[in-house]
């Protein structure tokens, strides 16, 4: 039986719980738990459109749920018998943007109302109970205080004389009910749904969470998650950017309360396979990330072909599972990327190059500009002029869309990582936000640089291995090694299962442990593998939703297209190595000038694999 079905009575009820600083938010929800609340944002006539089409291209922090008539008291759709002048138990008025008040009630602007137009927004206080009883505690009830509400440095899509930063609500939640958090939330998108950032504040522009701008401070335990969701006090912010000479809000934590119950039932929650789960991807800062179920088996599969062994190498033993899917998780929500590769295993050689390598880099790097990220690829400064001529080649062949800047390194002093990877040499301004290496030579634990038969190529080697172990001391700056061997850049992280499984291990493995450690089969499968992944991805609605922050539409199909045009392909792939023999690089293991890698020949094993992870991906 719906409660507080008289307008009177219910403002009555409300009124009689307040503290004298003003109705609690967690008061209120417990009031009326799993009864849908509504944030209120009050305007003339003639910014409602505008301000509808704010509300429909931001839907997460301001999920719509009525818009009255111009001069209508009432919310029949949402509580019987309600009234917009007294049913919140605090309003704020604002004229020109500015908030000149706080009062209990709207009756003696009775006459300007009849000009307004009432928006009844989604508020998260309407999922709380669905926390409680997915058995996530909801700190902030727990404490008897209003939800801690912040401002962010994150913009809303713009429409009309709308515009404002986002603001979100964060609560707690203990790391291993994430998932249940997350999952719980995503099926209630009227309450603003699910998280929008799990992780450091400083990620959203905020900076202390013991002074949130609306709400009071809530108190974390031991091994709690900050977790953030979209909040429709975000109109408030809108209205104090647009200035109207005269608008009225509810007061933060004042909600009008309905009739209706919470709506549990999405799309998407329909569908198992659309199950959000969480993955940490970098602990400094600490952030997570989102995918949906259906998307990580995906991502799954396309690892566990990618770790294939024809050449009977024995690589299963240095494989970590899910390493695929936090890299690209991490690549998905970084804006700049560094690439590296290069194994000069033939030292007898001029080019002493190999073809495995360049074409992952290069597939990777192909999706990576799709997406929008900027990407540079560093490599040694003998092979620089030959590396920038492939690249050129590259595009001129189509394999890849547009030329990415090849670039060296080189240590003139002990502090020549850090100005090449942040800005002044300052590391709380980094130039990249991930670095990959790709069948890269990796440092062993004496200094030197082995290829898998124990030659020392150190001579053929600059110190690109400086940047990753700089970068892992530099906030905000994520690594990945991919590698088939052991004794390539990053693979340091599973450094003591090369020295036990892989031929000479303990003289060749790399002592440089990256992030992450993708282990395949042959390494270019690794970048064909990250760029199959990162699509997965972007097409998924739980990690698109989440990248975003809940803002603006899913991708669009012009969009959706331009991204599988970037897929590895059988003929991009076999020009890319034409190319390369081109300018005389040679297969791996047999020193080969042709169309092999690691010594299987492009088709059937290589063609093979590409097709495969084409398949897996387009399903």
């Amino acid at each position: 039986m719906a409660l507080f079905k008289c307008a009177g009575m219910r403002r009555f009820l409300a009124h009689a719980v307040r503290l004298p600083t003003g109705l609690k938010c967690s008061t209120q929800a417990n009031m009326k738990p799993g009864y849908q609340q509504a944030n209120v944002v009050i305007l003339h006539k003639d910014l409602a459109d505008d301000f509808e089409a704010f509300c429909q291209a931001n839907r997460s922090p301001l999920p719509l749920l009525y818009r009255s008539k111009c001069g209508e008291w009432g919310c029949p759709p949402l509580a019987t018998g309600s009234d917009i002048r007294e049913d919140c138990p605090e309003y704020c008025v604002f004229e020109n943007g500015v908030l000149v008040k706080k009062i209990p009630s709207l009756s003696s602007y009775t006459p300007q109302l009849q000009d307004m137009v009432t928006f009844y927004l989604g508020c998260s206080f309407g999922f709380e109970a669905a926390l409680k009883a997915a058995g996530v505690p909801v700190r902030n009830v727990e404490q008897g205080k209003n939800v801690c509400m912040y401002k962010t440095s994150v913009p809303c899509i713009r429409e009309g004389k709308f515009h404002c930063q986002m603001v979100v609500s964060m609560r707690p939640v203990p790391h291993d009910k994430l998932d249940g958090a997350a999952q719980c939330t995503h099926m209630i998108p009227l309450a603003h749904g699910g998280p929008v950032h799990i992780g450091h504040p400083k990620l959203l522009g905020i900076h202390e969470l013991s002074r949130p701008e609306y709400g009071d401070p809530v108190e974390a335990c031991a091994g709690d998650v900050p977790v953030f969701w979209a909040c429709g006090v975000t109109g408030v912010e809108a209205v104090q950017s647009c200035k109207p000479p005269l608008a009225f809000t509810h007061s933060p934590g004042c909600m009008f309360l309905t009739d209706r119950e919470v709506e549990t039932n999405s799309p998407h929650a329909l569908e198992p396979e659309q199950c959000p789960l969480t993955f940490c991807i970098s602990q400094n800062p600490q952030h997570y990330s989102m995918a949906s179920k259906k998307a990580v088996k995906q991502i799954q599969a396309i690892e566990e072909l990618a770790v294939k062994d024809p050449g009977a190498r024995g690589i299963r033993a240095l494989f970590v599972q899910d390493e695929l899917l936090k890299t690209c998780l991490s690549l998905s929500h970084s804006s700049s990327v560094l690439l590296t590769t290069g194994f000069p295993t033939h030292y007898m050689h001029d080019p002493p190059e190999e073809t495995d390598g360049p074409p992952g880099a290069i597939a990777m790097a192909a999706m990576l500009q799709a997406l929008r990220k900027e990407v540079v690829i560093v490599t040694d400064e003998r092979a620089l002029e030959m590396n920038q001529h492939i690249m050129r080649d590259a595009v001129e062949k189509g394999v890849i869309k547009t030329a990415v800047p090849v670039i060296s390194f080189q240590s003139n002093s002990p502090d020549s990582a850090l100005h090449f990877l942040c800005r002044d040499g300052d590391p709380t301004k980094p130039r990249f936000d991930h670095l990959v290496a790709i069948e890269r030579s990796g440092r062993a634990a004496d200094g030197n640089y082995y290829n898998m038969r124990g030659v020392n190529i150190k001579h053929l080697v600059d110190p690109i291995d400086d940047l990753f172990t700089t970068a892992s001391s530099i906030a905000g700056i994520t690594t990945t090694g991919i590698g088939d061997g052991g004794n390539e850049l990053g693979m340091g992280k599973v450094k003591a299962a090369v020295k036990a499984h892989m031929p000479n291990g303990t003289l060749i493995a790399c002592d440089v442990a990256a992030d992450f450690a993708i282990t395949t089969g042959v390494s270019n499968w690794g970048g064909y593998a990250v760029a199959c992944a990162l699509y997965v991805l972007n097409l998924c609605p739980i990690h698109s939703r989440y990248l975003q922050k809940g803002l603006g539409p899913p991708p669009t199909s012009e969009q959706k297209s331009l991204w599988a045009a970037c897929l590895p392909t059988i003929a991009k792939e076999e020009e890319m190595l034409h190319i390369l023999v081109k300018y005389g690089v040679r297969s791996g293991k047999t020193a080969n000038l042709g169309l092999e890698v690691d010594g299987l020949t492009f088709h059937p094993y290589h063609s093979d694999i590409i097709q495969q992870l084409g398949d897996l991906t387009l399903r």
